[in-house]
């Protein structure tokens, strides 16, 4: 199996121009059944966390961390480890690594390339106020709500979508602590770049985001 950082650096090279192609995915490593701390252990050692080792997660440690967040785990009918409302499942994740912007496709479990380059500095925050801790996390995972994805689009719809997305983000968090992973979820961020790099839709927002690491 060829390393997480040598995947992205052949898919950078090999689909320069079309990173946004809907043909151009990464797959990941099955995601692990067993493994980590007990749900009691994990809560009582969940916490917030701004050091990182600069050492790229394994591909199995990206792979679970992802299936954490927003895997299937109801083949049958496609439904995600973390619940959205009416299961309109309007959450997109995305991950930010110094090789470039990934899309996590729950369906198949995988990547889709959108930008290349690091982009991390758009998660650090503005011009005007940025915390560069969050340049040293080797992953940055982002939520971003989809609203329009409901029936209509109303206070209701974006309030629920915005819920999902912190429901994610816990989902994140938990699975860090349980599995001895650094991370801290934030708000800060430059959502004008973000949108424009990510091409988001008019009522898409971005929620929160959450340095990744292991400990430094």
């Amino acid at each position: 199996m060829l390393s997480l950082k040598r995947i992205f650096l052949i898919m950078a090279i090999t689909i320069s121009g079309s990173l946004a192609s809907a043909e151009n995915y990464i797959p990941l490593v099955q995601p692990s059944k067993t493994g980590g701390l007990s749900i009691m252990e994990t809560l009582w050692n969940r916490h917030s966390d701004r050091e990182f080792s600069d050492k790229m997660l394994s591909n199995q440690d990206l792979s679970d961390l992802l299936f954490a967040a927003s895997g299937i785990n109801r083949v049958e009918d496609g439904k995600l480890t973390s619940p959205t409302a009416l299961n309109k499942q309007e959450i997109d994740l995305y991950v930010f690594t110094k090789e470039g912007v990934f899309k996590y496709i729950p369906q198949g479990h995988r990547l889709q390339p959108v930008a290349e380059g690091d982009q991390r500095a758009l998660v650090a925050g503005t011009p005007q106020f940025s915390q560069d801790f969050v340049l040293t996390a080797p992953v940055c995972l982002l939520t971003v709500a989809n609203p329009q994805k409901f029936d209509q689009m109303s206070e209701m719809a974006t309030m629920m979508a915005v819920t999902d997305a912190g429901i994610m983000s816990e989902n994140i968090c938990l699975f860090c602590a349980g599995r001895g992973l650094s991370v801290v979820p934030r708000a800060t961020m430059d959502r004008d770049a973000i949108s424009k790099l990510l091409n988001l839709p008019e009522e898409a927002i971005a929620v929160l985001n959450l340095p990744v690491g292991y400990p430094k």
